[in-house]
């Protein structure tokens, strides 16, 4: 009895083809100019003067605000000028560093010292509007829409002094904010 042979069927092509597949998948695909467009979106602590622009214009906004703060019974006030700093790509990651927050936050200035900040030799102080804080109360006008960080520094009367930080957004109308 002579033994009888079934055909195989080619492995070898199948084989071939799906590692080509794969390969191909595996493959980057790049522009057909040669070019690459730069990301539009600026790098988070990057500071770009461009960002900064629109809170040099004058508006309707203002702000006023109050201090409130009070810590284990002990009333802080005022302990100087009241900043106010456009909300900004580079301000928002420079805060979240500095105080753990882009909203609101009181951390003792001592902390706040310590902290290290990508580009810190970054110069916007030109952007920052300041005003005094007399009897707990301060005033910001003539804002453009946007947001704003408000920092506050207060002290108990002794050495233990704290920056209050609070996010505000201004719409063409009177803000009000207790820090």
């Amino acid at each position: 009895m002579a033994a009888q042979m079934t055909p195989r069927k080619p492995v070898l092509p199948l084989i071939a083809a799906v590692a080509l597949g794969g390969l191909l998948a595996a493959c980057e695909t790049y522009p057909m100019d040669g070019g690459f467009a730069p990301d539009p979106r600026p790098a988070p602590g990057v500071f770009r003067a461009d960002d900064f622009a629109w809170s040099t214009a004058s508006g309707r906004a203002s702000i006023d605000g109050r201090i409130d703060y009070r810590r284990n019974g002990e009333v802080f006030t005022c302990t100087g000028s009241v900043g106010l700093t456009p909300d900004t790509p580079y301000t928002r990651a420079r805060f979240r560093t500095l105080y753990g927050s882009t909203d609101r936050a009181a951390v003792p200035e001592a902390i706040v010292r310590t902290r290290t900040v990508a580009d810190p030799s970054a110069d916007y102080r030109s952007y920052v509007r300041s005003t005094t804080c007399d009897n707990g109360r301060f005033t910001f006008t003539g804002l453009p829409d946007g947001g704003w960080f408000i920092i506050a520094p207060v002290s108990d009367g002794g050495d233990d002094r704290i920056v209050l930080m609070r996010h505000v957004d201004t719409r063409g109308g009177r803000v009000s904010v207790t820090l």
